[in-house]
């Protein structure tokens, strides 16, 4: 069987190594596995090339994808889903593994619907996939914000500042939540509860006058001064319909400073919590996603996705895993609203 293997949507510490998974399981199937560069736009533009076990040595650690990505959507291009099945039946490809997010994932079930032999693999560091506790790339990013907020502190109480931290999260706030809660952060905002802009101010006010020298606010870049409302630095909208979200940071570091007297910066944090090497339980998920899906595909079970439940590895339909999205669990943002409400 031939099997390609593609990795779409933003990029993500991990992707390497689900990549290897696949090749070094997919040998021991018989398999002969193909990458596909730059997502889906690959399949588009006929762009395929081997992929042997030597290809995937050394890889586990590093970050990015060595098959590049993309945010291509091939039915928005009117021959675009035509072309694909065109390529993979001349290239003679049987199967494909889909990397990556709700978007990815969500192209990859409309292909199985036309009849693509597919499964999927979780990758959004936002965490945002339903049907899986955990995705890959979480970790690592979580892991970078926590240290950048930790870094923080010091110059914000040096100076007496308050300090707005700008994290990832267009739709849900897990990495806000996760990363303010390991720092110890003052306020965390995030896009499931609108933010009220005086109760912050009100928060910082009662720090400044408790003796507290300094506060940190750590906001998702989807969080929403009011709802509906996105901060945004592009309008334009990229092929999943997605406008370029940011500017939250700065507009709060505003408003706060403005409000209650008290010097205020912001920082984004942006792409920085993409980058670099994978976190040890991101390696250890990502290869057992990958060994899962090549399994998923000796086993012929098509249109569904590698999923963690619990600490088991399991199939569920890309359906189901690309109905909804995952947001914060009220519960968890309850407990660290005990630290900053």
């Amino acid at each position: 069987m031939n099997v390609a293997i593609l990795t779409g949507g933003g990029d993500c510490p991990g992707l390497n190594a689900v990549i290897r998974a696949v090749v070094r399981r997919g040998e021991r199937h018989g398999f002969g596995v193909v990458g596909i560069r730059d997502g889906w736009r690959g399949l588009l533009e006929d762009d395929l090339f081997p992929l042997p076990t030597e290809a995937v040595r050394g890889i586990l650690h590093l970050g990015g994808t060595i098959l590049g990505t993309s945010r291509t959507n091939p039915f928005k291009r009117d021959d675009g889903p035509q072309r694909v099945l065109d390529h993979l039946a001349r290239r003679g490809v049987d199967a494909v593994v889909a990397v990556g997010g709700e978007d990815t994932l969500g192209v990859a079930n409309r292909f199985h619907g036309l009849g693509m032999k597919v499964v999927g693999v979780p990758k959004t560091i936002d965490n945002d996939l339903s049907g899986t506790d955990y995705t890959f790339g979480f970790d690592t990013a979580v892991s970078i914000a926590t240290e950048a907020i930790d870094r923080l502190h010091s110059t914000a109480e040096a100076h007496a500042r308050v300090i707005v931290c700008e994290v990832m999260g267009r739709h849900a706030g897990h990495i806000a939540l996760h990363s303010g809660l390991a720092g110890g952060a003052d306020v965390i905002l995030v896009p499931e509860e609108p933010v009220n802009v005086d109760r912050v101010c009100d928060h910082v006010r009662r720090r400044q006058g408790a003796g507290h020298r300094f506060s940190i606010v750590v906001a998702a870049e989807g969080a929403q001064i009011e709802r509906g409302r996105d901060e945004v630095v592009s309008a334009d909208l990229d092929e999943f319909g997605h406008v370029r979200l940011g500017g939250i940071g700065a507009y709060l570091a505003k408003e706060i400073e403005g409000r209650t007297g008290i010097e205020t910066r912001s920082t984004v944090l942006g792409h920085i919590q993409r980058g670099g090497s994978p976190t040890a339980r991101d390696r250890v998920l990502a290869t057992r996603y990958g060994v899962f899906a090549a399994d998923l595909v000796h086993e012929e079970r098509w249109g569904t996705m590698a999923a963690l439940h619990g600490d088991e590895i399991v199939g569920i339909p890309l359906a189901e895993a690309t109905r909804e999205l995952k947001l914060v669990d009220p519960r968890l943002y309850s407990v660290a609203e005990v630290f900053f409400g």
